[in-house]
């Protein structure tokens, strides 16, 4: 089980221009409540407002609020480890992807067991992206396939195979009907979704790609590295329309880059992301000069697994040993990036 640290303060860094460090804090005591998980937490996403969900490797997926850390509903049907957790935008559903090779569908308000079935793969699911519609689920595996399948029946709606395509994770382009789809084989690639076809795949990178993330204007994507010992572990921003080169490189993780997301524009900062690592840090960025706005590191989380964003300022944050952490970004004219609870 992983142990709650005990976190009185803590401490976040800005960088300034010539690339030195200010450390910042101690500050605020970080709120502390009864974890939702009793092993590592290795997916977590934004649900509805102020509602969150999250699977972990105690096999559960758990719906909760993310404000006061409670768990309203607890999902069991998995036998192995929760890989993945997604949900359909305004939706009563979510799903969630496991070591056991299926992926489920769950009833907010429903029982505990799942409503949807989608089996089929024949190694984990490591990638899952519901349509904006809410009408179909694409999952992806280390099986070299990715799968398109009806929610209201579970047919499996296509199946494609490339080789080498160990999935690692898979998104759904706002209102478009193309998936992305980041591998073990170094590249990116962009599916579209009605013949479940390769639209394009981007140039390879130097190390596995281990997450994806659309922008909400469809435009943008990200994709993040694994690495260690500082080589590798950056995020990387792709052109949707001109896909030749990346546009833009995040570097400064000294270990793998496990999540990437756009944050939304926020009243005191420009276009941002945001990346987690196995270094146990969270980074935000300026989107178009790359530079670094904010680091915090969480002392004694472990490697950091997944992000999710909750509005303007607030980001979730799951780890391997200390649970689901919440994150602040001040609206001030240099951005400070604050733990402010932990569930």
């Amino acid at each position: 089980m992983g142990k709650l640290q005990s976190k009185i303060s803590f401490h976040t860094a800005k960088y300034r221009a010539d690339g030195s460090v200010e450390e910042t804090g101690p500050v605020r005591a970080v709120r502390q409540h009864g974890p939702v998980h009793t092993d590592a937490v290795t997916s977590v996403a934004a649900l509805k407002p102020e509602l969150c969900v999250s699977g972990g490797r105690d096999k559960s997926v758990a719906v909760c609020s993310w404000r006061s850390g409670a768990v309203l509903q607890r999902f069991i049907g998995h036998e192995r480890e929760v890989t993945k957790v997604t949900s359909a935008l305004d939706s009563n559903r979510v799903f969630s992807a496991s070591r056991d090779k299926t992926a489920m569908m769950w009833e907010l308000h429903g029982t505990s067991g799942p409503s949807q079935h989608f089996p089929g793969h024949d190694l984990v699911i490591t990638g899952l992206a519901v349509s904006p519609d809410g009408s179909q689920l694409c999952t992806g595996s280390r099986d070299n396939t990715v799968r398109k399948w009806d929610i209201e029946t579970g047919e499996c709606l296509g199946r494609a195979a490339i080789s080498r395509n160990l999935v690692t994770h898979l998104c759904w382009v706002p209102g478009e009907p193309y998936v992305i789809q980041t591998s073990e084989d170094k590249t990116v690639r962009v599916w579209d979704s009605r013949g479940l076809r390769v639209a394009h795949t981007f140039p390879a990178k130097r190390h596995i790609q281990t997450c994806c993330d659309a922008s909400q204007d469809g435009r943008y994507c990200l994709s993040s590295s694994s690495g260690s010992a500082g080589e590798g572990g950056e995020a990387t921003l792709w052109d949707l329309r001109q896909t030749r080169n990346p546009v833009c490189e995040y570097r400064g993780h000294f270990q793998t880059t496990t999540s990437c997301v756009f944050l939304p524009q926020g009243p005191a900062w420009a276009l941002a992301i945001a990346t987690a690592s196995c270094d146990s840090t969270v980074k935000v960025w300026d989107r178009d000069t790359a530079a670094c706005l904010a680091t915090l590191c969480l002392e004694g989380s472990g490697p950091l697994a997944s992000l999710a964003v909750c509005d303007s300022s607030t980001l979730l944050c799951a780890s391997f040993n200390s649970g689901i952490h919440i994150l602040q970004l001040s609206n001030h004219a240099d951005p400070v990036l604050e733990e402010v609870a932990v569930f």
